[in-house]
């Protein structure tokens, strides 16, 4: 990557669609390049490899990419909700992501930022209703009691939580398009560098996008 990039200012991701926002979100790893790498490749050694962990929200309607982070590997997904969501302007009328996010504070980031969005994140097997389920449930009670009322695969398909497989295409389609590795050195290019690339796999989907029927 060129060292401009360190100080290259890409605009926001923005939508090309209207209407409700359903935002799906999930995350993987990125392999981190450099001489290292050659030396591994040429001699066979061996070293513990580094990574950096990408948080993607995705347009479930359009597939485009709304927001990115670029994190340490420790980081939480959760703990990335509040900064997907601050990159986003359109009013939310979902946020749909996997158990990882079954946290008290990403139902309340959520609802300080979009108090009527859903929040469609499966609950723990070993999760429990809060104490005010019978007078006021919260979503993750509703979500509880229908997963004990219909079993966990009829909540899936209820609450609409199987579009979230449409974030896990992206994020397959990243990494065969652009590849799993990054190959900026600092933290400013290789966030620059993720930018880039989720604003050119955008731009393909104007040229054109899958159309998926169900035939069964």
């Amino acid at each position: 990557m060129s060292r401009r990039s360190k100080t290259l200012e890409m605009p926001p991701l923005r939508r090309s669609g209207t209407g409700p926002l359903h935002l799906l979100v999930d995350s993987t790893g990125l392999k981190l390049s450099g001489a290292g790498e050659w030396l591994v490749e040429k001699h066979g050694t061996s070293r513990r490899r580094s990574w950096r962990k990408l948080h993607l929200g995705l347009d479930a309607e359009s597939g485009e990419i709304l927001a990115i982070e670029l994190t340490k590997k420790e980081i939480d997904d959760a703990a990335q909700s509040g900064a997907l969501l601050d990159q986003i302007t359109d009013p939310i009328a979902s946020f749909t992501a996997d158990g990882a996010y079954d946290q008290d504070r990403v139902y309340e980031t959520v609802a300080a930022r979009h108090p009527d969005a859903a929040v469609i994140v499966p609950p723990r097997s070993t999760a429990v209703p809060s104490a005010a389920a019978e007078t006021a449930p919260t979503q993750r009670d509703r979500h509880i009691q229908e997963i004990v009322e219909r079993g966990r695969m009829g909540w899936q398909k209820s609450s609409g939580y199987n579009l979230r497989a449409k974030v896990e295409a992206a994020i397959s389609r990243y990494k065969r398009v652009i590849g799993d590795a990054l190959r900026s050195r600092t933290d400013e290019t290789e966030a620059t560098e993720v930018a880039i690339a989720a604003a050119a796999l955008n731009r393909m989907l104007e040229f054109g996008r899958p159309n998926y029927v169900r035939i069964a």
